[in-house]
């Protein structure tokens, strides 16, 4: 069982940027890919990143690569999403999930996650 919580959110003008956070509990949270996903306002969730176990192999959702950058810090139980240069189509409510699967292909299906954070509110203003 893993347990997820995201922090960082927050209202930030177009151009600026933020720093999530998703903290886990368990001991294996080092066997689990983490990935972050967004629900827009009446839109459908949709992946945004997601890393592998160790932090080397890292994805992206076309939309965010180049100012997005996804992280883990396997001691500290934390996976983090440094969001640069935000635009206001990034407004929506960010997640995080952890799944146990080999990363690769399946990071961007969303019914590979088992466990999903709460979530937490970006709002970028124009």
């Amino acid at each position: 069982q893993v347990q997820l919580v995201e922090s960082g959110g927050g209202l930030v003008q177009a151009g600026g940027s933020l720093r999530l956070s998703c903290a886990a509990s368990g001991r294996t949270f080092s066997s689990y890919a983490m990935g972050w996903f967004r629900q827009p306002p009446g839109k459908e969730r949709e992946f945004v990143a997601a890393v592998g176990w160790s932090g080397g192999s890292t994805y992206y959702a076309d939309s965010v690569k180049g100012r997005f950058t996804i992280s883990r810090d396997n001691a500290k139980n934390t996976v983090y999403l440094q969001m640069n240069s935000l635009k206001p189509e990034d407004t929506a409510v960010y997640y995080c999930a952890a799944g146990p699967f080999v990363p690769g292909s399946l990071v961007l299906r969303i019914d590979k996650y088992a466990y999903w954070g709460q979530g937490t509110q970006v709002t970028v203003s124009s």
